[in-house]
C-alpha cells in the first residue's frame, strides 16, 4: 500500500445510518485513526444524546475532537476546522490514514472543500441584536429573518438553532453578503476519498425510533438532568441539539416526556432530510453505498485499492 501522508477518507451520511461502526471497522482494518465531524461529539458529559462511541470503542481506534470542550463552551465552524487540519496534518504525519466521520454537513465540507469562515463580529452588540429579537418574537421570527436574505443558508439551518441563525444573520449584517454567496474556499492539497452510507428512508426511520428508545433506557433523562444541575440551561448552544432541549423542557415542566420524545422523533426525521439535501446523492464527488451486512468489506476493498491508484 502506497504512502498516506495526503491522502483523506471522507465517511459521510445521515444520523443513525452507520458511520461510527464503519468508521471503526475501517480503521482497525487499515491502521487508520477518526477525526470526528460531529458537532456534538466535541462536548464532555454529553455521551447519550449524542450516540457518542463507548469507551471501548474510543480504546479500540484513535478518534480526534470528540470529548475537547465543555459544555460551557461554544464552538465556532472556523474554531473546528482549524483544530480538524490540525488532527488530520498530525495522523498523515505519522503516514497513517485520517477518517473524516460525520453527519454534520459544515462541518465536513468546511474540512473536505477548504471553506475560510466569514469574519468574526468586532463586537458583541450584533450578535446580542438578533438573540433578544429571538428571545421577544421566539426563534422562527428570527429564522424568518434569515430567510428573507439568505433562503439557501436558511434551508441548512434549524430554526431551533438560534446560534447558528443569529450567526448566519451576523455575517450578513456584517458584510452585506449572504453568507451562502460568500464562503472562500482554499481546497486542502491531499487526495480524497468521499463515501456516503444511505438506507431507505423507512428502515433509516426505524433506526432513528430504535437509537431514541436506547438513548431513554441509558440514561439520557438523567444526563440532561446533570447538565442542568452544572447550571447549562437550555440557552446554552450544545443544549439546541435533539434531545437535549426537548428532555430538558420536560424536566423544567414545560411539557410531559412523551411531548418530548415525539418531538425528538419528529425533528431528527425532519433532520435528516436537511442532511440528505446537504449531502446530494446526485454529488458527483460522494460515492454512496447502500448499508448492508457486508459493507464493511466493500468499503475496506474501495479503499485499499483508492490508495494503491495512481
Amino acid at each position: 500500500m502506497r504512502t498516506q501522508t495526503h491522502a483523506l477518507v471522507a465517511i459521510l451520511g445521515p444520523t443513525a445510518v452507520g458511520k461510527s461502526k464503519l468508521g471503526i471497522a475501517v480503521a482497525e482494518s487499515l491502521g487508520a485513526e477518526i477525526v470526528s465531524a460531529d458537532s456534538r461529539l466535541i462536548y464532555r458529559g454529553m455521551d447519550i444524546g449524542t450516540a457518542k462511541p463507548s469507551q471501548d470503542q474510543l480504546a479500540r481506534v484513535p478518534h480526534h475532537l470528540i470529548d475537547v470542550a465543555e459544555p460551557e463552551e461554544s464552538w465556532s465552524l472556523a474554531t473546528f476546522k482549524r483544530r480538524a487540519d490540525e488532527s488530520i496534518a498530525e495522523v498523515q504525519g505519522r503516514k497513517r490514514l485520517p477518517l473524516l466521520v460525520g453527519g454534520t454537513g459544515q462541518y465536513a465540507t468546511a474540512v473536505l472543500e477548504g471553506w475560510v469562515p466569514p469574519p468574526k463580529a468586532p463586537d458583541d452588540s450584533i450578535r446580542s441584536k438578533f438573540e433578544s429579537l429571538a428571545a421577544e418574537h421566539g426563534p422562527s421570527a428570527l429564522h424568518a429573518r434569515l430567510v428573507k436574505v439568505d433562503p439557501a443558508t436558511a434551508r441548512e439551518i434549524d430554526p431551533a438553532n438560534i446560534r447558528r441563525v443569529t450567526r448566519a444573520l451576523e455575517i450578513y449584517e456584517l458584510t452585506g453578503i449572504p453568507p451562502s454567496k460568500q464562503r472562500r474556499a482554499s481546497p486542502p492539497d491531499y487526495r480524497i476519498l468521499r463515501l456516503g452510507l444511505q438506507l431507505p428512508r423507512p428502515e433509516l426511520y426505524a433506526r432513528i425510533d430504535r437509537r431514541i428508545d436506547q438513548m431513554l433506557e441509558r440514561g439520557l433523562v438523567d444526563e440532561v438532568q446533570a447538565l442542568l444541575s452544572r447550571g447549562i440551561g437550555l440557552d446554552h448552544p450544545p443544549m439546541s441539539g435533539i434531545g437535549y432541549r426537548q428532555i430538558g423542557e420536560y424536566l423544567l415542566g414545560e411539557r410531559s416526556l412523551e411531548e418530548a420524545v415525539a418531538e425528538m422523533r419528529r425533528l431528527t426525521r425532519q433532520f435528516v432530510r436537511r442532511q440528505s439535501n446537504w449531502f446530494k446523492a446526485d454529488d458527483p464527488k460522494i460515492e454512496w453505498n447502500e448499508v448492508t451486512e457486508e459493507l464493511a468489506g466493500r468499503i475496506i476493498l474501495r479503499i485499499r485499492s483508492w490508495l494503491q491508484a495512481d
